[in-house]
């Protein structure tokens, strides 16, 4: 099996972080004791209500502890904002970030109507507003990136314009081999269509009191990214694993699906379990290993699954033939854990283990599944409908498709 992907770079982990990393890994080794207690009075006289029990606690107190990990490693990112450019480009940078804070703090508008005139700036929303500083779009990307699972490991790419086109080959060249003096018939030329990611309009509308804008302490950039990472997080992740497209961007279990067997291009394939809503009872783990092995080499030395805690809970009481078990922990603070190998993300949107339910997918993302970011946040200040609050009407243009339908592959809870 190919290793699993490595932790992302953060800062030094800090000693509540380790702490919380040694005790999941403790919680894990007595998880594994419980199972095997619990597989072993399974087999002598057919289960064991104490065992199961206990087994189930365990299993919910390791979601928490990680959970509480990936907490204290987010609380631990904080990149620095700052240029780094010429001098011009900071210049004009620091010019933006103070308009666009006395624009935050007290509405006084006048610097970033000039600045936005002066560079042209395209793009106004009808609700209007004005685009945040640089530093605070990529402060908000980072945060996304942290708390949303497909953002995390899908292909990013950031555009000016409304619509991100693509075109990809349906059939290639006609290619044949022929003797040194043989003739040479023509060849037929490629077919090319063209798919297209249309950016959807995501907004979020923090309140503040005046008595917290007018604190020099506050850093508006941050408070802003920090008010506005959750909604966004939250309904990115939903509508790029559900999305329908309309409105948003179209989640990749949107797609029609057909067994992997008779797979065809425009459709994400499947592999069946066996059983209507659970893992086969001979060789549990054999679902996993042919969902794996649809996946084709080139995008399986990038592959990760995708599932929700409740599915994770379950795959991680399987074992292979030798007894050893499929899932294991992260190997640092911040790491994903990994399953045969490969790194898992959690992802709450995922469905969960029921009947015909799609509830693991697995597959090479970043080539499977593309996020297109329109260019700019704004922020329009609104004093007036929530007196004596301020209002900060916030939007993004975001959206998102599946780009190559042969790299992501689902398993399917059905026989």
């Amino acid at each position: 099996m190919e290793p699993s992907m490595p932790a992302p770079e953060m800062k030094s982990a800090g000693p509540e972080v380790s702490a919380a990393f040694e005790e999941f890994m403790s919680a894990f080794e007595a998880f594994k004791d419980a199972n095997d207690q619990r597989l072993g009075a399974l087999e002598r006289r057919g289960g064991d209500v104490v065992a199961d029990d206990k087994v189930a606690r365990i299993n919910a107190a390791l979601d928490g502890q990680k959970a509480l990990i990936d907490e204290l490693v987010l609380k631990a990112r904080r990149p620095a904002l700052g240029g780094g450019g010429d001098l011009v480009t900071d210049l004009a940078a620091r010019e933006h970030k103070a308009a666009f804070e006395s624009y935050v703090r007290t509405g006084e508008a006048a610097g970033l109507k000039r600045l936005e005139a002066k560079a042209l700036s395209a793009g106004v929303g009808a609700d209007g507003g004005y685009t945040v500083p640089t530093e605070t779009e990529r402060e908000i990307g980072r945060r996304l990136a942290a708390l949303s699972p497909i953002r995390a490991i899908a292909d990013v790419r950031v555009i000016s314009a409304g619509t991100y086109k693509k075109p990809f080959m349906t059939s290639g060249p006609a290619v044949g081999w022929v003797a040194e003096t043989g003739a040479r018939a023509q060849t037929a030329s490629p077919v090319l269509d063209e798919i297209a990611f249309p950016a959807m309009e995501l907004y979020a509308m923090p309140a503040a009191t005046q008595t917290l804008l007018d604190d020099s302490a506050v850093n508006i950039d941050e408070w802003l990214a920090i008010e506005v990472e959750a909604a966004f997080a939250a309904q990115e992740g939903a509508a790029f694993i559900t999305g329908d497209g309309t409105g948003k961007p179209k989640g990749f279990l949107a797609y029609d699906t057909v067994a992997e067997s008779a797979w065809t291009w425009g459709k994400l394939g499947f592999i069946a379990t066996g059983a209507a809503d659970d893992f086969p009872a001979a060789s549990p783990s054999d679902p996993l290993v042919d969902l794996v092995y649809a996946v084709k080499a080139g995008y399986r030395q990038n592959g990760s699954f995708l599932m929700s805690r409740r599915t994770q809970g379950a795959v991680r009481k399987l074992k292979d033939e030798s007894g050893q078990y499929l899932w294991a922990p992260p190997t640092a603070p911040g790491a994903p854990p990994s399953l045969m190998g490969f790194p898992v993300h959690e992802a709450e949107e995922m469905p969960g283990i029921a009947a015909n339910s799609l509830s693991i997918a697995f597959g090479d993302f970043r080539r499977g599944y593309l996020v297109v970011d329109r260019a700019g946040v704004r922020v329009l200040r609104d004093p007036y409908s929530a007196k004596p609050y301020v209002l900060f009407y916030t939007t993004k243009r975001v959206g998102g498709g599946v780009q190559d339908f042969d790299a992501i592959k689902l398993l399917k809870f059905a026989a």
